[in-house]
């Protein structure tokens, strides 16, 4: 089984991007393409399904060395993503060295992508890992939230897997472009791309953006401030 699993998820993914319509708002990807920029896509890891969906061929993607991250490795390989393997903070195993694989992919001029509160959360709360990418590459970050319009949601997962469904429609909603400022902190910049990404969740998809909120409500103190950082 753990020799076929791999081959029927790429079915699947391969199954939804042939039949389900991505629709892109306020996208800018053409105008970085134009000047040569790469980029980095931001996102919330329940949203990694469409995010695979919607990777342009040639993008770096973070792979958790588990053995979920094994199946999906395999799975980015066979749709034109690069893997490049290890856990999204630089204080945790491999992500150093992940850190370094990302830079040289991005170095290179092609795009990343990152779900930033990966690889187990807590939901909606941002690793510092593509705030540092974006300091070290100079490329932008590109907050995204994907929205299916028909979909399945795993709500036991601890990030509510989404799953989109052959047929349907696939809204990705970008922010503006978010760019390290002079002075700024890498964990300030963090903030401001998580913030960004719960807005546009908030915004476009607010019945989850409501399970996200009550995730994240007990890691928050009274004054409003977060209690606990991915890292």
């Amino acid at each position: 089984m753990n020799r076929v699993l791999p081959f029927l998820v790429t079915g699947f993914i391969w199954l939804l991007r042939t039949t389900c319509r991505v629709r892109a708002i306020n996208d800018s990807r053409d105008r970085l393409r134009a000047a040569g920029q790469p980029y980095l896509y931001a996102g919330l890891h329940g949203q990694q399904i469409a995010m695979v969906v919607h990777a342009e061929k040639g993008a770096g993607a973070l792979v958790s060395r588990s053995k979920d991250g094994d199946l999906i490795a395999r799975t980015l390989e066979k749709t034109g993503v690069t893997p490049i393997r290890g856990s999204s903070g630089a204080s945790r195993k491999g992500g150093v060295a992940a850190l370094r694989g990302l830079v040289a992919h991005v170095s290179g001029g092609r795009p990343a992508c990152l779900a930033v509160d990966g690889p187990k959360g807590p939901r909606g709360i941002a690793s510092p890992g593509i705030a540092m990418l974006s300091q070290k590459t100079g490329a932008p970050v590109l907050p995204m939230s994907l929205i299916p319009t028909k979909r399945i949601v795993l709500s036991r997962t601890w990030d509510r897997t989404q799953i989109p469904l052959p047929f349907c429609r696939i809204d990705g909603v970008f922010g503006d472009l978010m760019y390290p400022r002079d002075g700024e902190s890498v964990g300030e910049f963090t903030q401001r791309i998580q913030d960004e990404l719960l807005r546009l969740e908030a915004t476009y998809d607010p019945k989850e953006a409501a399970k996200t909120h009550a995730a994240m409500k007990p890691l928050f103190n009274d004054k409003g401030g977060s209690k606990k950082r991915a890292a």
